[in-house]
């Protein structure tokens, strides 16, 4: 599209840009796996309209979106980051989202914030699954997209093969607007011109034979994607009775047909190549935020509300999109307006959909800012369709919805995936412990993808995470942000207990003291019920031998020591306790001597047979690509799961349904991953428990003792 702009680009070096109208600014999110270059194209797109003087680099830590220690050291993006720009006076918002599969929900957070996405795409890399996942979630809510081909100028670099690989990966619509030449030079195959990047500034000419050549073989099939796309009918037969079509009505027809998510250009670049091209994409291609849809917006009761789409004047509707700490600042909101204007000291209300957490309650607005990196610079207001921070906000956490004081409102939630991986945790000292409470508060208030559990069974605190890589950085974070330290831990899973037959036991609690002794005897027989029949409590007590006020303590006693366990310190289940008879004393009988003789009465019985161990079994429902379905069938049943049947779920992929005993897929989050190159998911909850084979049960009684 630069061919029909004149002009250079115009920077905001210094100074925080800024736009006064929705359709002056492009929400755009940067998308692709690790390494293929989103962060490199931020900053080259920085340099090259004068947001920055020179461009970073990822493996100096030097980038502006990578200024986190976390992704210093690991040379990686793990969070969402804002790079504003500024093209021939319209503010291009770049979300900067992470590659890797364990910082999905940053990506769904940019996903959410923009208005239209790039996928970038490395010419000698090629594509991953998660891309083609992400492809289809963009097209499944109608956002409009483009492909950025990256390191057209690498040594293994392959234009045309991984052009190929997109246009079979991501379907019809996908066509090449530029074609690189020798890494220095474009083809605009719509204007047939040439752009030469060599010499170090950008120059145009005519295309030699060989390239003339080149756009033709090229032209035609990108015409007529557009023409398609555009849905006018006259100007495909015009074309088709071989008239030229004008390149002006050609361009008009290819901003529409992007803007509607029909058509998707393929544009390459390279350091300081391409990057005008790109440019003129995003400003003239790609829709402003009038002219995407709003998210549902409700009342605090949860009915319907029509909010003009991105009208300044209109009631206030903006969401945090990502929550940050800053050890000086305080707590840093990333904001998206989808409504009205936001400003500083203003009062709003602050509502969420998160139960347990403090929403529904007034807030006041601090400082807003446009970031840069590190540096936050001050703005005086925040217009519809815009982005920005918003510094100290107490109670705001990602996905809340800010909105006036007088009108609450609240917008629907983007979907986030389930933490699926656990991973124990415990302080090193008593000084971490007691500061680790609330900085793992902290972490959960910024990071919607991780949960948290303290497991009372197992008196373990477990944090559920997306990931190794996820888990690394939250316990990263814990020690450089919030100074504790802590270590991971074996992580144990909730076992049950039970009896493996019928068996009587004697429970005997004779203490004589100087006083009032005690004096219980009590006598029972318990046998297992079948899986899932809990607890059965029987009297059969004849002739007043215990008297009537004990038995209900013999049955506390009894249910006191089911909770503690007989063999490995696990809860007892499914067995039925029959209380036949016993022994009482006029004077040192009381409650606290029955419920002792009832507990030591089950540990008599359990001592005469053999005690079971019961594993939780999860039904478990694998979504894998076809090609995968084989090998997750066979990974399953070695993980002694119990495969149910498949189903096809849409074209390409099948759901597999399983029970698979919950010790075996504590790591299947990671494991998945691997099996599936990354785009396989599953779900998984409780079913029931089931005997614990007795090599792994020996081992873990062995454990305990």
């Amino acid at each position: 599209m630069a061919e029909r702009v004149s002009g250079g680009t115009s920077g905001a070096a210094g100074r925080a840009p800024t736009a006064d109208r929705a359709d002056m600014v492009r929400n755009v999110v940067l998308v692709g796996h690790s390494g293929a270059g989103k962060t490199t194209l931020v900053e080259a797109l920085l340099a090259a309209t004068g947001a920055i003087q020179r461009a970073g680099r990822v493996e100096d830590g030097t980038t502006v979106s990578d200024f986190d220690e976390v992704e210093v050291r690991q040379q990686r993006s793990v969070n969402l980051s804002l790079a504003p720009v500024v093209h021939n006076g319209i503010k291009i918002n770049l979300l900067d989202t992470p590659g890797y599969a364990d910082f999905v929900g940053d990506l769904r957070a940019g996903l959410r914030a923009a208005d239209a996405a790039l996928f970038v795409v490395s010419a000698a890399e090629g594509i991953d699954g998660l891309t083609r996942m992400l492809w289809e979630e963009c097209a499944g809510v109608g956002m409009p997209r483009a492909v950025v081909i990256t390191k057209i100028d690498h040594q293994r670099a392959n234009f045309d093969e991984v052009l190929a690989s997109c246009q079979d990966a991501f379907g019809d619509g996908v066509a090449p607007l530029y074609l690189p030449v020798n890494g220095t030079g474009l083809l605009g195959l719509l204007s047939q011109r040439f752009f030469d990047y060599g010499g170090g500034s950008r120059t145009e000419r005519e295309p030699d034979a060989e390239q003339l050549e080149l756009i033709e073989q090229y032209r035609g099939e990108l015409i007529e994607g557009i023409i398609q796309e555009s849905e006018d009918e006259s100007l495909m037969d015009r074309y088709l009775s071989g008239e030229e079509i004008d390149t002006k009505v050609l361009i008009d027809d290819l901003e529409k047909a992007v803007a509607r998510a029909g058509f998707h250009p393929v544009l390459a670049v390279a350091p300081g190549v391409g990057l005008l091209e790109l440019l003129e994409v995003i400003t003239q291609g790609f829709p402003c935020p009038p002219e995407h849809r709003l998210p549902e917006v409700t009342t605090l009761d949860g009915k319907p509300v029509a909010v003009p789409s991105c009208d300044p004047d209109g009631p206030l509707v903006a969401e945090v999109v990502k929550t940050t700490s800053d050890p000086y600042v305080g707590r840093i909101s990333l904001v998206r307006v989808f409504s009205g204007t936001l400003r500083p000291d203003m009062t709003v209300h602050v509502s969420g959909h998160v139960p347990d957490r403090e929403h529904d309650l007034d807030e006041r607005i601090g400082a807003l800012t446009s970031p840069l990196g590190k540096t936050q610079r001050p703005i005086a207001k925040c217009v519809a369709g815009d982005v920005c921070v918003v510094a100290k906000l107490a109670h705001a956490e990602t996905g809340d919805t800010l909105s006036d004081k007088e009108r609450p409102l609240l917008m629907r939630p983007w979907e986030m995936p389930e933490p699926l991986l656990p991973v124990a945790i415990r302080a090193k000292s008593k000084a971490d412990e007691d500061k680790m409470s609330q900085a793992l508060a902290r972490l959960v208030a910024e990071d919607p993808t991780l949960r948290l559990e303290n497991n009372p069974e197992t008196r373990q605190l477990v944090l559920w995470c997306m990931g190794e890589a996820h888990a690394d950085v939250l316990l990263d974070r814990l020690a450089k942000r919030h100074g504790v330290e802590v270590e991971k831990i074996e992580l144990r899973v909730p076992l049950r207990e039970t009896f493996g037959g019928r068996a009587q036991g004697m429970g005997r609690n004779v203490k004589q003291t100087g006083g009032h002794g005690q004096y219980a005897v009590c006598h029972v027989e318990v046998e297992p019920l079948p899986s899932g029949g809990g607890f059965e409590f029987v009297d059969k007590i004849v002739g007043g031998v215990v008297p009537r006020q004990f038995i209900p303590s013999v049955e506390k006693g009894v249910r006191a020591q089911m909770d503690r366990g007989v063999v490995a310190g696990y809860p007892m289940v499914d067995i039925r306790v029959t209380l036949y008879d016993g022994k009482a004393h006029s004077v040192d009988s009381s409650d606290m001597a029955f419920q002792i003789a009832g507990q030591l009465a089950l540990r008599e019985a359990a001592a005469k047979v053999p005690a079971l161990l019961l594993e939780p079994v999860d039904e478990v429902s694998v979504l894998v690509a076809d090609e995968y379905v084989g090998a997750v069938m066979s990974d399953l049943s070695s993980r002694r799961g119990r495969v149910l049947g498949t189903e096809a779920v849409g074209t390409g992929r099948t759901l597999v349904r399983a029970e698979v005993p919950e010790l075996e897929i504590t790591r299947y989050a990671i494991d998945l991953r691997s099996m599936s190159h990354g785009t396989g998911s599953f779900h998984r909850g409780f079913l029931r428990y089931e005997p614990l084979p007795s090599h792994l049960a020996d081992k873990v009684a062995s454990t305990e003792d």
